[in-house]
């Protein structure tokens, strides 16, 4: 096997880089949807008088559209090793030790994020209005809602966040379990890769 940066080693590696920086810059443009969306919300209160309006549902937009955003950063950041740590302490432990604590964080953040995409998935079950009572129960789906939730104002089904979101956090769970992977070498080796 070579060796690669501390983001990826290997071809598993590289495979959950890309696919991690796919879902970031998608999560990017979402972001830059939503700052179109106040912009043209504050310029249409703004311009009010001349009979310009604000964008209808702006708040409901940027809210949905912040959350999934929300969720296709941080498997990139958990890859990178942007995640705040104190440093402070873990230094004094040398190498190794340094080692041993980030690969603690790890699995700690592992077991969190298996947590939050389970809910996650529970939330969507609950929301998502569609599929026969087998396919339900082989997906864990649960019983479907007695109706179908949308958003307040534009009147948007609210499982297509949920399912955006979703995809985002089982996708934080597979880059968890991979630097715990990561970390468990870097343990054995005595020292972690520097950060890229």
């Amino acid at each position: 096997m070579t060796h690669g940066t501390a983001t990826g080693t290997g071809r598993i590696g590289r495979v959950i880089e890309r696919v991690s920086q796919g879902l970031a810059l998608a999560g990017g443009l979402v972001l830059v949807g939503m700052a179109c969306v106040t912009v043209g919300s504050v310029i249409g209160r703004a311009l009010s008088p001349f009979g310009l309006a604000p964008v209808t549902g702006d708040f409901e937009l940027v809210q949905l559209g912040c959350a999934i955003a929300v969720f296709w950063f941080l498997p990139l950041c958990q890859l990178r090793r942007g995640n705040v740590t104190v440093d402070l302490l873990s230094e004094r432990f040398g190498p190794r030790g340094h080692a041993l604590l980030g690969l603690l964080g790890n699995v700690a953040l592992t077991l969190c994020s298996g947590v939050i995409a389970l809910q996650l998935a529970r939330g969507f079950g609950e929301k998502f209005p569609h599929g026969g009572p087998a396919l339900r129960d082989a997906l864990g789906l649960g019983a479907p809602p007695f109706f179908p939730e949308t958003t307040y104002e534009l009147q948007l089904p609210v499982w297509v966040p949920y399912a955006l979101a979703l995809l985002g956090a089982v996708w934080l769970v597979a880059v968890c379990a991979y630097t715990v992977a990561r970390s468990v070498r870097w343990v054995a080796r005595g020292a972690e890769e520097p950060a890229v």
